[in-house]
């Protein structure tokens, strides 16, 4: 039998005298056990949803991956077009972990009304375009659809039709400029269909997306002939490593960048956000611990008689330093509980109701606030708050060693 789990369970058991010292000490510890992995759940939740949701409206616009002509010289506008007869379109088969690959191009233009005028990119999707991922970002009318005969359906961000006081079902004209100066731009009339909203400002103050097949035959190009390609992938941790398989799988006159490239600023912004995260673990950990520090050494104070008794039978002093771990570890583990109970909870709400929102949405990208948060995630927190309070219970522990049996009996 385990000597140690016996007598500390009998001492939980017991319970402690309301009027006793320990017992609001040992409220308090255990509220602030709560309390930490209440913030740090939340914390962790939080900075991973935004996180999350951040890379899912980045990607959602352009892939992980492109792959373009050298020659383009990372323009956002296609310059020189790249065969669809390719090894890896329509299926990438060579490389692991690729789900998809869709042909795009772009060209730049000027939206023109009656009123008003305003300069756009015209990203130009096919039949082979994932219209899956834009479907929550759709907040008015609907996707366009390109898989029939050559429409002039678009897909307008919420901010452009603003700005050009323009509503699903309304015509514009659009005005293409040539290379050649000398040349009549080409003109084109569209249709809104559909309306879109991102969140980025910088997507959605000037990406339409309209049929392919305009800027192929506006830019002379055949049917076969597109500006770049988008990969999507199945884990986006493994961006970088892909990236560089990718590349190597590509023809040489070919390159690849991915999005954290592309979009450097504001995944340097996302990255600060596991530093906080960080952060808040480290200072809810301290003040658990220290909170838990006092309770143990005012059990060991209120315990002290105990103690002496048990030396004076001849118990080691490890033998009674767990004894009073035991009785930590309880106490850490319904402060757990409770904590977890509530974190989970507020999270559980928030993903659901979207509760909370961001004063100012323009500069999280969202208007909500985004939670994700995974099982395994916090197993390991409360296995590793569990473990470093324990640890840093060891040296005020050892405070029991030093009582001796004859002044610890006498001990009032």
């Amino acid at each position: 039998m385990n000597l140690e789990y016996f007598i500390a369970k009998r001492l939980i058991r017991g319970g402690t005298d309301k009027i006793s010292i320990s017992a609001p000490i040992i409220k308090i510890a255990i509220a602030a056990i709560a309390l930490g992995i209440l913030m740090m759940l939340i914390a962790i939740a939080t900075g991973d949803g935004l996180k999350v949701k951040i890379r899912e409206k980045v990607t959602a616009f352009n892939g992980h991956i492109q792959i373009y002509n050298y020659d383009n010289n990372n323009s956002d506008v296609s310059v020189v077009p790249v065969s669809l007869e390719q090894d890896f379109y329509p299926e990438f088969t060579s490389v692991d972990e690729v789900a998809h690959v869709q042909a795009v191009a772009s060209k730049a233009g000027v939206i023109r009304t009656e009123n008003t005028f305003e300069g756009m990119i015209a990203k130009g999707v096919g039949k082979d375009y994932n219209w899956k991922v834009l479907e929550e970002y759709l907040v008015a009318g609907q996707l366009p659809k390109y898989d029939g005969d050559l429409n002039d359906q678009v897909l307008m961000s919420r901010i452009m039709a603003s700005r050009l006081q323009l509503k699903t079902g309304d015509s514009f004209y659009a005005v293409f400029f040539k290379d050649e100066a000398d040349k009549l731009p080409n003109q084109r009339k569209f249709e809104i269909t559909g309306i879109y909203d991102s969140g980025f400002e910088e997507i959605d103050g000037v990406l339409v997306f309209v049929d392919i097949r305009h800027i192929q035959r506006m830019n002379k190009w055949e049917a076969d002939q597109v500006g770049n390609f988008e990969v999507f992938l199945t884990d986006f941790d493994a961006i970088e490593e892909k990236t560089k398989e990718i590349y190597g799988k590509t023809l040489s006159d070919l390159d690849t960048q991915n999005i954290q490239n592309k979009y450097f600023r504001i995944f340097e912004w996302v990255g600060l956000f596991d530093f906080n995260i960080a952060l808040i673990i480290g200072i809810m950990i301290i003040v658990a611990g220290i909170n838990m520090i006092t309770a143990l050494l005012v059990l060991i104070l209120e315990r002290t008689q105990m103690i002496g008794i048990l030396k004076a039978l001849g118990s080691a002093n490890w033998s009674i330093r767990k004894v009073f771990l035991y009785n930590a570890t309880y106490l850490i583990g319904i402060g757990l509980l409770w904590g977890n109970a509530i974190g989970l909870g507020i999270i559980w709400l928030q993903n659901k109701y979207r509760l909370f929102k961001f004063p100012n949405p323009k500069e999280y990208y969202v208007e909500y606030i985004p939670v994700h948060i995974d099982i395994f995630t916090v197993i390991i927190l409360n296995i590793g708050v569990l473990l470093l309070c324990l640890l840093m219970l060891l040296l005020p522990s050892y405070i029991i060693t030093k009582i001796t049996p004859v002044r610890a009996i006498k001990f009032e």
